[in-house]
């Protein structure tokens, strides 16, 4: 194929009635498999080079406006990746009011338990992941446990029931606390002193004032959990 050929097949044209010059292609990103390639028209001559991925994303959301909009108290990192918009909540150490209904058609058990410092990453709408922390992270090699809780699956994940999650992820921990807790998900590994029996630790705990921190069972860094490479 000749140059002047060449060149034709890299324009895109409208129907010639509306007189609108045709449009030359400048650039094409191939995908493969291990590789991300950038082809670049220009007077007839196609440039080849591999590019990073990252490179490509960056390229394009220079032309996209991103921002976190005011944050909750509290907010540990933003990120926006495969799962949407997700922000990580700190909540410090607390006595919680919860209820626990372990049988069904009766009524659930009050208690007031005193929790270690949570993090909760939350998506708006959606059911938060819990972990539990010594302090407040500081940093991806920060270590996090496993939250003390029911309704908490292995993987932090949390089980919605009948619970609603508000769009406003600032409320997600208190919405959270407060549903009703029973032996969903994974009540297994979550003490180091009742590794098997969360109840019989809930028990321990009602009407204490401190969490003992030493019981906490660990779980992984933040940098295993969080898609960004620092927390604030």
């Amino acid at each position: 194929m000749s140059r002047r050929k060449r060149a034709e097949a890299w324009r895109w044209a409208v129907p010639p009635k509306l007189k609108v010059p045709p449009d030359e292609l400048q650039a094409r990103i191939d995908i493969f498999s291990e590789t991300v390639v950038l082809r670049v028209y220009e007077n007839g001559v196609v440039t080849t080079r591999p590019v990073s991925a990252m490179d490509v994303a960056r390229a394009f959301f220079a032309e996209i406006p991103l921002g976190s909009g005011i944050l909750p108290a509290g907010a540990l990192w933003w990120s926006s990746g495969r799962e949407g918009r997700e922000v990580a909540l700190w909540v410090p150490p607390k006595v919680w009011p919860v209820a626990l209904q372990l049988e069904a058609f009766k009524p659930p058990r009050r208690m007031k338990l005193p929790m270690p410092g949570l993090v909760f990453i939350c998506h708006a709408g959606r059911p938060p992941k819990v972990f539990a922390a010594k302090r407040r992270p500081t940093g991806p090699k920060s270590q996090l446990y496993h939250a003390p809780l029911f309704n908490v699956f292995q993987d932090g994940r949390t089980c919605a029931g009948t619970q609603r999650y508000s769009p406003n992820i600032g409320k997600h921990p208190w919405e959270f606390m407060t549903s009703f807790f029973t032996e969903a998900a994974h009540i297994h590994g979550r003490s180091m002193s009742h590794p098997k029996d969360l109840a019989t630790l809930w028990d321990e705990l009602d009407g204490k004032r401190r969490y003992p921190l030493g019981d906490l069972a660990p779980f992984c860094l933040v940098e295993e959990v969080a898609p960004v490479g620092e927390t604030q």
